[in-house]
C-alpha cells in the first residue's frame, strides 16, 4: 500500500507535462485530490508572479533612469521629510513619456475627490503613476489594477527620512538602489501572487462549470470535486502563455486584445477534452469487460458439453459384475448342476 501512495506522488514539472501533454492522464492527477491541485496551483502562480516581478523592476529600472535625467535637468526643486513629499510647485504637473506613459504629481492634493479624479485618468492609461504627499499609486499594463505605495513604508525600510532634489539624484546614482529594488521586488511578488491566485482559482471555478455540463453530456458521473481539480490542471497552458505574454511585453508593446477570451477558451477545451477521453477510456474497459464474460461464458458451455460427454459415455459402457457377484453366481451354477445330476438311461420293455 506505501509504495502505491508513493507513486501517486508527482513531481511540479511531471504534473505540469501531464497538464498539457497527457491529457488521458488526467484521473491520475485528479486522484491526488483537491488540496494538491490548490498547492500545484500555488506553485505555477508564484512562477507567473516572479516573471511579473522581475519585468516589472526591469521597467522601473529603466523609468528611473530616464526620470533622474528629468529631474536634474528640469524638474522643480523639492523636499520629503517624515513620509510628506512637497515640490515648489502650485499646480499639478503632468509628465508625458512613451516609454514612462503618464506621470501626475499633485502634493498638493487633499480630498479624495481630487485623488479619485486622478486614478479615474489613470484607468484610461496603459502606464501611469502617481505622486501623492504621502503615497504613490502605480499602474501598469502588466499588472491587474493599481499598486499603492506609502513612501513612510518604502523609505522607511532603507532608512530615509528625508532628502532633497541633489540628494535623490545622487542616490539614484549610486549603488544604494540595489536595496530598494529587492524591497519594491518583494513587494510587488507579494501582491501579483495574491492578485493572480484569486483570479486564477476563480477562473478555475468558472471553467469547472463547462466541465460539469460535459459531465451531464458523457453521463459518466465524475465528482463535482474531480471536475474543479481538473479545472485547475487545465489551465497550466493558458497560464504558461499569460507567462510568455508577460515577458513579450517587457521587450515590446504587442498585445492581443482578447487574450482573457483565449486564456479561457484554451482551459475550457483542455477540460471537456479530458473529461471525453475519460468516457472513452470507461467504454473500452467496458468492451474488454464485456469480451472478458464471452470468453468465460464459451469456457463454461465447453466444459459443461465435455461433462456431458463422459457421461453419456459412462452409461453406454456395458455393467459387469463385481468379482465377488461373479463367484457367487459360479458357486450356485455348480449347486444347481449337482442337485439336478446326470439323466437316467432309458429301460427296454
Amino acid at each position: 500500500m506505501e509504495e502505491k501512495q508513493i507513486n501517486l506522488k508527482k513531481s511540479f514539472f511531471e504534473k505540469t507535462k501531464i497538464s498539457i501533454l497527457n491529457i488521458e492522464r488526467y484521473p491520475e492527477l485528479v486522484a491526488e485530490k483537491v488540496p494538491r491541485a490548490i498547492n500545484y496551483l500555488a506553485k505555477l502562480v508564484a512562477i507567473l508572479a516572479i516573471v511579473i516581478c522581475i519585468g516589472m523592476i526591469y521597467k522601473t529600472t529603466q523609468i528611473v533612469n530616464q526620470v533622474i535625467d528629468y529631474i536634474e535637468k528640469e524638474f522643480p526643486d523639492f523636499s520629503y521629510q517624515e513620509g510628506i513629499l512637497d515640490v515648489n510647485s502650485e499646480n499639478p504637473i503632468t509628465i508625458e513619456n512613451d516609454t514612462i506613459g503618464t506621470i501626475l504629481i499633485d502634493t498638493k492634493a487633499e480630498s479624495e475627490e481630487t485623488i479619485n479624479q486622478y486614478t479615474n485618468q489613470m484607468a484610461e492609461k496603459e502606464n501611469s503613476i502617481l505622486l501623492l504627499k504621502n503615497e504613490m499609486i502605480v499602474k501598469n499594463n502588466s499588472m491587474l489594477g493599481t499598486a499603492t505605495y506609502k513612501y513612510d513604508e518604502i523609505l522607511g525600510q532603507m532608512g530615509l527620512t528625508s532628502f532633497k532634489k541633489q540628494d535623490v539624484v545622487n542616490y539614484a546614482r549610486g549603488t544604494q538602489m540595489i536595496s530598494l529594488y529587492m524591497s519594491l521586488g518583494i513587494t510587488l511578488f507579494i501582491y501579483a501572487f495574491i492578485i493572480y491566485f484569486i483570479n486564477t482559482l476563480a477562473n478555475s471555478l468558472f471553467i469547472s462549470i463547462f466541465g460539469y455540463l460535459a459531465d451531464i453530456l458523457t453521463k459518466i458521473k465524475v465528482r463535482y470535486s474531480a471536475i474543479f481539480s481538473m479545472s485547475i490542471y487545465a489551465v497550466t497552458l493558458s497560464t504558461l502563455l499569460n507567462i510568455i505574454y508577460v515577458i513579450v511585453n517587457i521587450f515590446t508593446k504587442f498585445e492581443i486584445e482578447y487574450f482573457d477570451v483565449m486564456y479561457i477558451s484554451v482551459a475550457v477545451i483542455y477540460l471537456i477534452a479530458a473529461i471525453f477521453m475519460i468516457k472513452v477510456d470507461l467504454q473500452k474497459r467496458q468492451m474488454e469487460l464485456m469480451k472478458i464474460e464471452e470468453v468465460q461464458e464459451q469456457v463454461r458451455k465447453e466444459i459443461e458439453e465435455k461433462e456431458t460427454e463422459e457421461r453419456q459415455k459412462q452409461n453406454e459402457k456395458p455393467k459387469e459384475d463385481k468379482p465377488e457377484e461373479k463367484e457367487k453366481k459360479e458357486e450356485k451354477e455348480k449347486k444347481e448342476n449337482e442337485k439336478s445330476g446326470p439323466e437316467p438311461e432309458g429301460t427296454s420293455a
